[in-house]
C-alpha cells in the first residue's frame, strides 16, 4: 500500500497537499534564489528589476519566498534593513486602477518605516503625504471615468474620501495627478529618514495571470513611477504570456532590430526587454528531481517540518554530488521511507515525460490520486493503492488507451486482453498463478495445455490477434505487472463515471439492454422481474446473444459472476437446444477466474447438463475452494 494511506499526519489528515506555495525548498531552488538576492544587492544594478519566467506551476511564488527568506538572512551593516513588499496585481480591486493599486502598496510600506520619525512635520512625512496625495487624485479620476461610462457620476462624497489623506484636508493643487510623482518619490527614497534602507524589494506575484492592460499599466508603473535607486523588482510571470499582453498594446510588425536568432525583434519584446533588465527562467524538474519530489512530497505528509528538514538537505546534496536516492534512508535509519522509494521509482519515467517537469502537475496527480483511491477505497473497491496509482497513470496520462480498454470491459473481453497486454509486454502471469495460461503460440492455434484442443466456443472472446500500441506496453510494463488476476472492473465503472460517459456494450441489441441489466443487479427482485415466460419468449439468436454476454461479464466482472451464471442457468433451462453453446462459453471461463460463490448454484439437476463444464473446470483449477466446490460436483455426478 501507498505510505500516506495508513501514515497520514493529523495535521494532513485528508491526505492531500495544499496547492499554496511550499515554505519548504522541496525543488532546489534556493541556486536560483540566491543568485537573484546577489544581484538585488548589487550597487552596480541599483534600480533593478528581474523577471522570474516560468509556466503555470513551476514554482514561480516559491521561488519569491526563497528570494524573501535569503534577504532576511544576509548580513547588513548594525541598522540597515531589506525592506521587502509583496504585491499581486492579480487581486487588485477592478474599480481601482492597477497603477494606483500597486504604488499605493509601496507607499504604505513606507509608512511602516516612517512611524518612529520625529515629527510629525518631517520631511519624509510630508513628501509621503503628498505622494499620497496624488495617488488618490488619480484614484478619483478613475472612478470618475469609470461611473461616466455608465452613465452614472460620482457624488461628491466618494470623491472627497479618496482626495483626502488620512481624514485630513483634501490635498493642495499642486499635489494632484502623478505629473511630479517620480521625482517626488526619488527624493523620499533619498531623504535621511529612510537612510536604514538599503533596499525595498517589491516582489510582483501572478502577473502572468491578469488581463492584458492590468500587466502593462503594472509593468509602466514600475517603469515611469518607481524605478529610482534602492528600488528593486523582481517580476515572476510567464515571460510569454507578458509578451502576449504588450502585443495588443504595440500591435506593428517587427522592427529593424534583430532578435538573437537573426529574426526581426517584436516592439513588444523591445519594451520588455528596456523595463526588465533580465529574466532567470526556472528550470524544469529533471528526472531526479522529479522522483525527489514524489519523495518529499510523500514524506511532508508523514513529518514534521524538523523532521523533514534533514530529508531536504540530503536531496539537495545528492543532487550535487550526482547521488542516487537509495542512499536516503540513511538520514534516519529508524524510519522505513522504503514505500515512498517504491512509490516515487515506480511514477517518475511516465510522469516526467508526461507533466514534463512541473511541480504543480506532479502534485495534482498524487492529489487526483488520493482522491480516486479514497472514494474507491469508500465505495468498497478493494484494490492495493499502487494497483490505482497505475490505473490513474492510463486514465490520467494515456486516454487513447484507456479509452480503449473501457472498450475491452464492455466488450467482455478485459482478463483476455490484459492477458495478451502483458505477455506482449513480457510480463506474462506466472504459471503458478495462471494455470490456464499457455504461450502465445499455443494461443493463437487454439492448442490448450497437455496437446487438448479447444473448441470453436472455449476460443477466447478477443476476435483477432490485438494491436496494442507502444505507450500502452509501455504502461503495462509498470509496477505492479500482473494485472489480469485483479477485478478491475469496479474501479473502470467509477473511472468512467467521473467522465460521464456510459459503458455500453454496442455488441449487444437495444432489445435485450434492459433483460441483461435486470439479470445482472445485485438486487434480487429485479432479477425475478424477467420471468421465466420473459426469457422463454426470446428468440434462439437472441438467447445466444444474451448466453454471451453474460458469460462474458462472469468473466470480467468477479462481483457480477453470480448474477451472471444464475442468468445463464434460467436461459438454458428455457432453451435447452442452446446447451451446447452455453457449455462453450462457461468452459472459455479460466476456473482461476471463478468465485465459489457462483459454483453453489449449479443444482443437482443441472449436473447432466453441466458436467463437461465441471470435468474441465476441475482439470485446470488451482487448488483451493474453488477447487473443493468442484469436487464435490464431481464427486456428486459420479
Amino acid at each position: 500500500m501507498l505510505s500516506w494511506s495508513a501514515d497520514v499526519t493529523a495535521t494532513q489528515s485528508s491526505g492531500l497537499w495544499s496547492d499554496e506555495p511550499s515554505k519548504e525548498d522541496l525543488l532546489s531552488f534556493d541556486a536560483v534564489a540566491g543568485t537573484v538576492v546577489d544581484a538585488v544587492l548589487d550597487d552596480a544594478l541599483d534600480p533593478l528589476a528581474m523577471g522570474v519566467s516560468g509556466a503555470w506551476g513551476s514554482g514561480k511564488t516559491t521561488i519569491l519566498r526563497l528570494i524573501e527568506t535569503d534577504l532576511g538572512d544576509r548580513q547588513l551593516p548594525d541598522g540597515q534593513k531589506v525592506l521587502v513588499v509583496w504585491t499581486d496585481p492579480w487581486r487588485y480591486d477592478p474599480g481601482i486602477g492597477a497603477k494606483e493599486t500597486l504604488i499605493g502598496d509601496v507607499l504604505a510600506a513606507l509608512a511602516g518605516e516612517l512611524q518612529e520619525a520625529e515629527g510629525t512635520g518631517s520631511k519624509a512625512k510630508k513628501l509621503l503625504a503628498k505622494l499620497r496625495d496624488r495617488v488618490d487624485w488619480s484614484k478619483a479620476l478613475q472612478v470618475a471615468a469609470k461611473t461616466s461610462l455608465a452613465l452614472q457620476l460620482p457624488s461628491v462624497d466618494d470623491l472627497t474620501s479618496l482626495v483626502k489623506d488620512g481624514g485630513d484636508a483634501p490635498a493642495e493643487p499642486e499635489s494632484r495627478g502623478l505629473a511630479e510623482f517620480h521625482t517626488q518619490f526619488e527624493e523620499l527614497m533619498a531623504s535621511k529618514e529612510l537612510k536604514h534602507l538599503v533596499r525595498v524589494v517589491l516582489l510582483v506575484d501572478d502577473l502572468d495571470r491578469c488581463l492584458y492592460p492590468t500587466v502593462v499599466d503594472t509593468l509602466e508603473t514600475i517603469r515611469l513611477f518607481l524605478a529610482v535607486p534602492k528600488m528593486a523588482f523582481i517580476i515572476a510571470a510567464d515571460e510569454r504570456r507578458v509578451a502576449d499582453a504588450l502585443r495588443e498594446r504595440f500591435p506593428n510588425g517587427p522592427t529593424d532590430e534583430q532578435a538573437p536568432d537573426g529574426q526581426p525583434e517584436h516592439p513588444a519584446d523591445l519594451y520588455l526587454h528596456k523595463i526588465v533588465q533580465t529574466t532567470v527562467p526556472l528550470p524544469a524538474l529533471s528526472r531526479f528531481d522529479t522522483e525527489t519530489y514524489i519523495v518529499l512530497l510523500q514524506l511532508k505528509a508523514r513529518l514534521e517540518g524538523s523532521q523533514l528538514a534533514p530529508y531536504v538537505v540530503r536531496c539537495a546534496a545528492l543532487r550535487r554530488e550526482a547521488g542516487v536516492l537509495d542512499d536516503l534512508p540513511e538520514v534516519n535509519t529508524s524510519l522505513d521511507i522504503s514505500a515512498e522509494l517504491t512509490l516515487a521509482s515506480r511514477l517518475t519515467p511516465i510522469l516526467y515525460e508526461k507533466l514534463r517537469g512541473n511541480p504543480r502537475r506532479i502534485k495534482r496527480f498524487l492529489n487526483d490520486l488520493r482522491v480516486r483511491q479514497s472514494i474507491a477505497s469508500r465505495r468498497g473497491i478493494t484494490l492495493d493503492a499502487d494497483i490505482v496509482a497505475k490505473l490513474m497513470v492510463l486514465e490520467v496520462l494515456l486516454p487513447d488507451d484507456f479509452a480503449k480498454v473501457l472498450e475491452w470491459l464492455v466488450k467482455g473481453e478485459l482478463r483476455e486482453q490484459i492477458r495478451m497486454l502483458e505477455t506482449a509486454a513480457g510480463r506474462p502471469p506466472r504459471q503458478e498463478d495462471e494455470p490456464d495460461t499457455e504461450p502465445a503460440e499455443a494461443a493463437a492455434d487454439g492448442a490448450r495445455p497437455g496437446g487438448r484442443a479447444r473448441s470453436s466456443a472455449e476460443q477466447p472472446s478477443v476476435e483477432s490477434a490485438p494491436s496494442f500500441s507502444d505507450e500502452l506496453i509501455r504502461w503495462a510494463k509498470l509496477t505492479p505487472t500482473a494485472l489480469s488476476r485483479e477485478d478491475l472492473a469496479p474501479y473502470l465503472f467509477l473511472a468512467a463515471s467521473f467522465s460521464g460517459k456510459p459503458l455500453l456494450d454496442e455488441g449487444l441489441p437495444v432489445r435485450l439492454r434492459d433483460i441483461a441489466a435486470k439479470l445482472l443487479s445485485s438486487i434480487r427482485t429485479q432479477q425475478k422481474a424477467v420471468t421465466e415466460d420473459d426469457l422463454q419468449a426470446l428468440a434462439e439468436a437472441d438467447a445466444e446473444v444474451l448466453i454471451r454476454h453474460l458469460a462474458l461479464t462472469a468473466r470480467d466482472r468477479p462481483t457480477e459472476q453470480q448474477a451472471a451464471m444464475l442468468g445463464i442457468i434460467r436461459i438454458v433451462k428455457q432453451h435447452p437446444q442452446i446447451t451446447i453453446a452455453a457449455c462453450g462459453r462457461l468452459r472459455a471461463i479460466p476456473p482461476s477466474d471463478l468465485e465459489p460463490g457462483a459454483l453453489l448454484l449449479f443444482k443437482l439437476q443441472d449436473r447432466a447438463v453441466y458436467g463437461s463444464v465441471f470435468d474441465h473446470w476441475f482439470a485446470d483449477a488451482p487448488d483451493g475452494p474453488v477447487k473443493n466446490a468442484l469436487k464435490s460436483l464431481i464427486v456428486e455426478q459420479v
